[in-house]
């Protein structure tokens, strides 16, 4: 073969071979057909904001704008808050299992103060135009701006006794649970986890926060010690505090468990009892002032119709 041929042969496989080269790399420059931006389209990551400004644009008017001032309010308030109402605002939110800080607490204290006091106010001036009483007026709106600055507290309290309310109504099946895991050969901890897993109450998530204390490295009896805290229920008082002796003193778990588990049993039956007793008491005012003049009403309502009609045809 001519060696002029055998140079063209080559020099055009070059050729084409150089050009599919070239045609590859533009396309892969102008993001077409590149395997990393596919897979970030594929995602939606190319979506996503450039800047920090874009952002904080994108965010709601409540998260960008709201949430800040508050948050920035609740810190001046916070500050010029005495360190003893904040711990007990802190204690009293820990009990109701709320997310709330403190700071936050004391501010809302502060708005439905200077609420009920702009509502007393406003009250002040229209009804003073017709009966102007200063001194009564002056009253009522101090009682209102009292009663404005406890409503929170009253809120967080009523709160915090439905979560009592529950803890005991739930700790006696709970203890049976744990007796049971006990016996069968788990862990304490390990029992603790199965009310958590099995149970979705208060009292399942206040275990389950106690084995992720002990995971993080606290001792089991401070976790429960704290829990204790704040539940402030005297039955589970009770209870952790024997749990705490039998840890400390090495006693069978399972007879801990077993006499707490009847001793809780005994106390529900107790409650329901004097709950059952109470019953006939408190029936008595809706009986006296609501049931027994609606019967009178019913019942001697035609009669007298028909005496007036009799007297009065007389008359």
């Amino acid at each position: 073969m001519d060696t002029t041929l055998i140079l063209f042969i080559v020099g055009l496989a070059v050729l084409v071979i150089g050009g599919f080269l070239a045609y590859n790399a533009t396309r892969e420059t102008d993001g077409t057909a590149d395997p990393l931006q596919k897979r970030l389209d594929s995602y939606g990551l190319n979506d996503l904001p450039e800047s920090l400004e874009k952002i904080e644009l994108s965010l709601s008017f409540k998260d960008r704008i709201l949430r800040p001032i508050i948050k920035f309010l609740s810190n001046v308030a916070a500050r010029f808050t005495p360190q003893s109402q904040l711990d007990e605002a802190r204690k009293l939110l820990e009990r109701a299992n709320s997310t709330q800080e403190p700071g936050a607490f004391v501010l809302s204290r502060l708005f439905y103060m200077l609420f009920a006091m702009t509502v007393g106010i406003v009250a002040f001036f229209v009804v003073g135009v017709t009966n102007p009483t200063p001194t009564n007026a002056l009253l009522y709106t101090a009682g209102l701006t009292f009663l404005g600055y406890m409503q929170p507290v009253s809120a967080l309290k009523g709160r915090i006794r439905k979560r009592q309310e529950a803890f005991l109504r739930a700790l006696p099946d709970a203890l049976d649970l744990l007796v049971i895991c006990v016996e069968a050969g788990l862990g304490f901890d390990q029992a603790m986890g199965k009310v958590y897993e099995k149970w979705d109450n208060d009292l399942a998530l206040a275990f389950g926060r106690v084995l992720k204390e002990v995971q993080l490295g606290k001792l089991r009896r401070e976790a429960l010690r704290d829990l204790a805290e704040r539940v402030d229920v005297p039955d589970f008082n009770a209870f952790t505090a024997a749990i705490i002796q039998a840890d400390q003193l090495g006693v069978s778990m399972g007879n801990i468990l077993r006499v707490q588990a009847d001793q809780m049993r005994i106390k529900r039956r107790q409650r329901a009892q004097e709950k059952a007793q109470q019953a006939p008491v408190k029936i008595m005012v809706p009986l006296v002032f609501l049931i027994f003049p609606s019967i009178w009403i019913v019942l001697l309502g035609p009669a007298a119709i028909s005496v007036k009609n009799t007297f009065g045809g007389f008359g």
